[in-house]
């Protein structure tokens, strides 16, 4: 299934009294590449994330970041009494070599850094509670790709049929453009007043024919066409393979542009080319 590599997924779990928050940012990459954004406590889980997000992700630029925060009412303080004698002492200390010594209250005590200690979690409990929260967002985010992965395809799907329509209409107007060629050397001979030596006019439409020929253009643009169709309805990341599809239907284009020598010929490779950009604008942001 197709999958955009653009999503936004959050999900929320408590843990004794405290929630903790994931969320999963997805941007377009040529390959993967994860940010991990966690509370230094729980960095010993950062390997596991990884191998979480690399499991179902193949390509693209993600960013998980896993916050903590108290819940509302179920504040537990944990004072660190030797903290708390040893700020006093030093206060003690510091306010004999003042002139005017500055009092400050409990609430003040509590505020200074290393006073309140963090509850203690047990590493093993805590990292299955993780894994399942990163699985949950993961799930989420997954979801979200492939959403907007269908609503891709159906736009790739419907510049896929265009360009075959501008690919039959070139077809069609080959032999046309042929016939006008010899037309063309014909006129000019005739008004430079000469016998025309039919053998060597021959030669020459033939030589001019090779030349501009695009039918094997045509053709490639075809297969190429086909390739894209089969491979938007495959089950794996096919984003890589896409973009080289790409590069072929586009040099098949310019090609095409280039042996043009009729107006609405090279309208038509103008017309393909813009709807061969229009799909690989959007090939850029599939997994």
């Amino acid at each position: 299934m197709i999958r955009s590599m653009t999503a936004f997924a959050a999900q929320e779990a408590e843990l004794s009294n405290l929630t903790l928050n994931c969320e999963l940012r997805s941007v377009n990459h040529r390959y993967l590449d994860c940010a991990i954004k966690i509370p230094e406590r729980f960095r010993f889980a950062e390997t596991g994330i990884r191998t979480l997000i690399s499991a179902k992700i193949s390509r693209g630029k993600i960013e998980c970041t896993l916050t903590l925060k108290k819940q509302s009412g179920k504040q537990n303080f944990i004072v660190d009494p030797d903290a708390v004698a040893a700020l006093i002492a030093a206060t003690e200390l510091i306010e004999r070599q003042m002139i005017s010594p500055v009092s400050f209250s409990a609430l003040d005590v509590l505020a200074f850094p290393g006073i309140q200690q963090e509850p203690e979690f047990d590493k093993t409990q805590l990292g299955l509670e993780i894994n399942r929260l990163v699985t949950a967002t993961l799930t989420q985010l997954t979801e979200t790709r492939e959403r907007e992965g269908q609503q891709l395809k159906t736009l790739m799907d419907e510049r896929c049929g265009k360009i075959l329509t501008q690919i039959a209409a070139a077809s069609q107007r080959l032999p046309e453009v042929l016939s006008g060629l010899r037309k063309k050397l014909t006129d000019r001979i005739a008004e430079l007043a000469l016998q025309p030596d039919f053998d060597r006019l021959e030669q020459e439409l033939v030589y001019h024919a090779q030349r501009l020929d695009i039918s094997e253009e045509l053709d490639r643009l075809g297969t190429h066409v086909h390739e894209v169709l089969r491979v938007l309805n495959q089950a794996e990341p096919v984003g890589r393979r896409l973009d080289f599809l790409m590069q072929e239907l586009n040099r098949e284009a310019n090609t095409l542009g280039s042996k043009s020598t009729d107006k609405d010929m090279t309208q038509i490779a103008i017309e393909l080319k813009v709807l061969i950009e229009q799909i690989r604008e959007q090939v850029q942001n599939i997994e």
